[in-house]
C-alpha cells in the first residue's frame, strides 16, 4: 500500500460520526494506510455546551454538533495537538456547510492550537485530492462507505421485526467491527482486499438472516431523506428511526453512495457547460462512475435477495429526472433535489410516508417543504413531513406518532404496492 502524507503520519486522525457504520469505515480505511483514524467522541449535551460556548445560534445545526465533538476532544487531559488532526470535509455554493472548516480553525487558532491539522477535503472535485499521495485511497475509501450503507441497510430492515429486543444493535456492532477489520489490514493489495469484503458482506448478510425476527408485512415503511449528517446521526436527530420504529414503522435511510454519486454527476453537468463535454476531465469523471457503479454492484450482491424491494436507484438521473417538474436541478443545486427526487423514488417503491429531516433554518429543508405539497398531490397525497433539529427540547414522540397515523391511513388507500422479499410473511 502506498503511504499518505508525511504530515499525517504519526497522528490520531478524528472523524465526525456521520453515521457510526460510514465513519468507522472511513477511519478503518485511513489506518490501512499508516494514519491513525479515529471517530470523535460521541455527542451529548457536554459536547453541545462547549460548541455554544463559540457559536452565536445562527450556525447550522451538525456544525454544532461536530464542532462540540472536537471541542469536547481538545477538553481531555491528554490532548496533544501535535499528534492529532482533525477530518472536516468542504464543499462551495451557499450551503453553511462550507464554513465548518473555517471556523473550526479559527477556534484553533484563537486557543493557540494551530498545531493540530484540518484535512479538509472538498465536493467541487469529488473529494479525489483526499489524501493526494496514496494509490487507491479513494476507491477504497469508496469500498468502506457502500459496505456501511449496505451494513446500515441490514439493521434498518431487520431491526423493527426482531423478536428478542437488541438482537440487531449487537449483530450490527459485531459487523461493522468484522468489517473494519478487513478494511484497515495492510497486508493486502486492492485486488485481494476487494474480494475479502465481498465475502464478508457474504458473512454478514448471512449473520443478519439468522435474527429471530418476525417478518409481518403491517409494518409501515417510512423513507427518509434530508440533509446529510441530520439524517445520519442519530443523535443530530432525537434518534427520530428508533421513534418511527417504536410507533410500528420501518425505516428507508438515504445513502451516503447517493451523495458521492451526485457530486460525479454534477462535475459532469458542470462540464458540459463549461465547453468541456470533450476532455481529459470529463473522462476522469466517467471512469470513476464506472468503477464505482460497478464496485457498488459487486458489494451489493451478496445481499441482493434480502434487498428485493429494497433496491437503490440505478442511477443519480433517475431521482433527479422527476425532479425537474419542481426544481431545475441544473440551477437548484444540493440536498433539494436529492432529497425531492428521493421522496418520488420511495414512492415508486411502495413507502407510506417521507420524512425530510434537516437542521432547524436550513436552506434545503425550506425550499423542499415549500415544495413537498405538490409533490405529495402529484403522488397519492402520499404524507411528507419535514422534521427541523436544533438541540432544543421538542416532544418528536407526539409529532412521530401524529405522523405514523397519517401513514396508516394512506397505507390502506395507496396505490403503489411494496414488493416484499421471499422471508416476508
Amino acid at each position: 500500500m502506498s503511504s499518505v502524507n508525511n504530515h499525517l503520519i504519526g497522528r490520531d486522525l478524528y472523524i465526525p460520526r456521520m453515521s457510526i457504520d460510514g465513519a468507522s469505515a472511513m477511519a478503518a480505511v485511513f489506518r490501512s494506510f499508516g494514519v491513525n483514524g479515529q471517530l470523535v467522541p460521541e455527542s451529548d449535551e457536554y459536547s453541545l455546551d462547549l460548541a455554544k460556548q463559540y457559536t452565536i445560534g445562527e450556525e447550522c445545526y451538525p456544525e454544532i454538533v461536530t464542532l462540540g465533538g472536537f471541542l469536547k476532544l481538545i477538553n481531555q487531559i491528554d490532548f496533544n495537538p501535535e499528534k492529532v488532526a482533525f477530518m472536516m470535509p468542504t464543499a462551495g455554493g451557499p450551503c453553511r456547510f462550507g464554513q465548518y472548516a473555517g471556523l473550526m480553525k479559527k477556534i484553533l487558532n484563537n486557543k493557540g492550537l494551530d498545531q493540530v491539522i484540518v484535512v479538509a477535503p472538498s465536493s467541487e472535485n469529488g473529494y479525489d485530492k483526499l489524501i493526494p499521495e496514496a494509490n487507491n485511497f479513494v476507491r477504497m475509501a469508496w469500498w468502506g462507505l457502500v459496505c456501511a450503507d449496505i451494513l446500515r441497510k441490514l439493521l434498518l430492515q431487520t431491526r423493527p421485526y426482531e423478536i428478542n429486543s437488541g438482537d440487531s444493535d449487537r449483530t450490527h456492532a459485531f459487523c461493522l467491527d468484522m468489517l473494519c477489520k478487513v478494511l484497515e489490514r495492510t497486508d493486502m493489495n486492492s485486488k485481494i482486499k476487494f474480494a475479502a469484503l465481498i465475502e464478508e458482506m457474504k458473512k454478514i448478510t448471512y449473520i443478519f438472516s439468522q435474527i429471530s425476527a418476525n417478518y409481518s408485512k403491517e409494518k409501515l415503511l417510512i423513507g427518509i431523506v434530508g440533509e446529510i449528517y441530520c439524517r445520519l446521526d442519530d443523535f443530530s436527530n432525537a434518534y427520530t428511526i428508533k421513534r418511527i420504529e417504536k410507533y410500528g414503522g420501518e425505516v428507508w435511510l438515504a445513502s451516503i453512495a447517493e451523495w458521492i454519486f451526485y457530486v460525479n454527476f454534477m462535475q459532469k453537468t458542470d462540464l458540459k457547460i463549461d465547453g468541456r463535454r470533450f476532455s481529459k476531465s470529463m473522462l476522469n469523471v466517467i471512469i470513476k462512475n464506472i468503477i464505482q457503479t460497478r464496485d457498488e454492484h459487486q458489494l451489493y450482491m451478496p445481499a441482493h435477495e434480502r434487498f428485493i424491494g429494497y433496491e437503490e436507484p440505478e442511477n443519480t438521473r433517475k431521482i433527479l429526472e422527476p425532479v425537474r417538474k419542481y426544481l431545475p436541478y441544473t440551477g437548484a443545486l444540493g440536498e433539494m433535489v436529492l432529497n425531492v427526487g428521493g421522496a418520488i423514488y420511495l414512492h415508486g417503491k411502495g413507502a407510506d410516508g417521507i420524512i425530510d429531516i434537516s437542521p432547524f433554518t436550513c436552506m434545503n429543508g425550506i425550499v423542499c417543504e415549500a415544495i413537498y405539497p405538490n409533490v405529495s398531490k402529484d403522488h397519492d397525497n402520499i404524507p411528507i413531513k419535514n422534521f427541523y433539529f436544533d438541540g432544543t427540547g421538542t416532544d418528536f414522540d407526539r409529532d412521530v406518532e401524529i405522523f405514523m397515523e397519517l401513514a396508516a391511513n394512506y397505507k390502506r388507500r395507496k396505490k403503489v404496492n411494496r414488493t416484499y422479499p421471499s422471508y416476508f410473511s
